[in-house]
């Protein structure tokens, strides 16, 4: 993997060349639009009619500034990740929890290959066997394959949230999981510690509603975050928090007003997820 001053560069070079892009487009655009003024003018001269006209871009905005110079738009950060490789995300459904296959006397690492760099995971057989056990089953199967990272959070907590094949954070496997681990010390004081990775769920403490619903969606705390023990804690990041904190760092997008997610800006895709024993 490319070293992060590395990419940097790279990220400065796709810049320019965008800037560069776009220059030609509107310069193209405004030249077009110059010849139809042209025409607009004389048919309004014509027929004794006085016109303003006022030129925009497709955005709204002034296609060239007072000097002739094209104005800078403003835009999203700039994308650290790499394009998603090609492949469609995972549409399967179970009916039920898989059956107990993995060995709860031993830990599984988890291994997520995304565009924006690998990040490994070691879960807790022995406190969330239930939770490993079905992370195990997706992974075999190909359901995280190709899917995005939905939600980014970077303010009051700081989390990634990912598992929804479809990207909307409605989606699931079809089947839901008991929680687990919930006394788990390291949740002692309300606060989820970075590099905790933890089951998002359909718990609604006011009402007390909504227990066991875990399905596939997880999430992966990046900087210590206030939340209360009711999510299901089943692993740690042991190697990738960095690329965590460049996604976080890229920042997220306003709330979709259909979901409500904040997406990151960065792309961020899992292409492949494994889970194998630690030493088997």
């Amino acid at each position: 993997m490319v070293s992060k001053d590395q990419r940097r560069k790279q990220l400065a070079r796709a810049k320019w060349d965008r800037q560069q892009a776009r220059r030609f487009d509107r310069a193209r655009k405004g030249r077009r639009l110059r010849v139809l003024l042209s025409v607009l003018l004389v048919v309004l001269i014509a027929g004794g009619v006085t016109a303003f006209v006022m030129l925009t871009g497709d955005d709204g905005t002034s296609d060239e500034a007072a000097d002739g110079e094209p104005t800078e738009e403003p835009s999203a950060p700039e994308d650290p990740c790499d394009e998603p490789a090609a492949g469609d995300p995972s549409t399967a459904q179970w009916d039920a929890e898989p059956e107990m296959s993995v060995d709860t006397s031993v830990d599984h690492v988890l291994r997520l290959a995304t565009t924006c760099g690998e990040i490994e995971i070691t879960m807790d057989t022995e406190a969330a066997p239930h939770t490993v056990n079905s992370f195990a089953f997706l992974a075999g199967e190909g359901f995280f394959d190709h899917s995005p990272c939905h939600r980014l959070v970077t303010e009051g907590i700081h989390v990634l949230q990912c598992g929804d094949p479809q990207g909307t954070g409605q989606g699931g496997p079809g089947y839901t999981i008991p929680d687990e681990n919930l006394d788990d010390p390291a949740l002692e004081g309300g606060v989820y510690p970075a590099g905790t990775v933890a089951m998002a769920n359909q718990y609604d403490a006011s009402a007390d509603a909504g227990r066991d619903t875990g399905g596939s969606q997880f999430f992966l705390v990046y900087q210590d975050s206030p939340l209360p023990p009711d999510y299901t804690p089943f692993g740690k990041v042991t190697a990738g928090l960095d690329v965590l904190e460049l996604i976080a760092e890229t920042g997220a997008a306003p709330a979709d007003p259909t979901t409500g997610n904040t997406a990151p800006y960065a792309t961020v895709v899992i292409e492949e997820a494994t889970v194998e024993p630690v030493n088997p």
